[in-house]
């Protein structure tokens, strides 16, 4: 079943004015939420958020912190190009149509991950940095280990429906709060509109799904929730 998550916006009132959490509901018709302070990672509100569910494209939250670490430590580089394998051609759901044999930059591949939600583009970085897929995913459940979260278990870097595979608000609120350590994120996340292979004849339009965007960080409060 297909999960639905929005990133909300800051609420600046829930910083001022003491709420308690039975006093509302930001979300009646979700099967879990959080709101969390970002910066400090205080709970303003949730709602079964230890519950264990699909994260869907949220994956790609753990998947993007990666990334962004892994370009910190020189392992790979915002300009360098990746060549997209048969593997990471192959993803279905929402893709960049990487093909066999494709050259991107991982700058432009990073793009059709956070504005497009590319399966194929997060598993071709997740190739150039770990080798493989498996690998990858290992480094993910690692990373999620060390951030102490205890719902959660990664079986591949892009989120589409594998046994096994579940993460809980809670968990994926406190990896966005990790996420958004990172500045550039933002670059690309407060992307609405772009193109990838410009001046060719492939060249892609990419829409941001998310049609609240700017940014799903905005120096305040963020949350997220997971809806049946």
């Amino acid at each position: 079943m297909k999960k639905i998550f929005i990133f909300l916006l800051a609420l600046n009132l829930l910083l001022i004015i003491p709420v308690k959490a039975e006093e509302l509901d930001l979300a009646p018709n979700a099967k879990s939420a959080i709101l969390i302070e970002a910066s400090t990672g205080n709970i303003l509100y949730e709602k079964n958020s230890h519950e264990k569910l699909p994260p869907a494209s949220m994956t790609k939250m753990m998947s993007m912190l990666i990334i962004l670490e892994s370009i910190d430590k020189g392992i790979i580089n915002w300009d360098d190009i990746v060549t997209a394998s048969a593997n990471a051609s192959s993803m279905g759901g929402s893709q960049i149509l990487l093909e066999t044999g494709e050259e991107m930059s991982v700058s432009d591949l990073f793009k059709g991950i956070a504005v497009a939600s590319g399966n194929d583009a997060v598993v071709a970085l997740a190739e150039a940095i770990a080798g493989t897929t498996s690998e990858f995913v290992n480094m993910m459940n690692e990373r999620a280990s060390e951030l102490g979260l205890q719902d959660t278990y990664f079986k591949n870097p892009h989120g589409l429906n594998d046994t096994n595979h579940y993460s809980s608000a809670h968990d994926m609120a406190m990896i966005a709060k990790e996420l958004v350590k990172h500045e550039k994120v933002f670059e690309y996340t407060s992307i609405y509109e772009d193109y990838l292979r410009q001046g060719t004849n492939r060249k892609l339009w990419l829409v941001n799904t998310n049609k609240v965007v700017c940014k799903f960080y905005h120096k305040g409060s963020f949350g997220l929730y997971f809806n049946g």
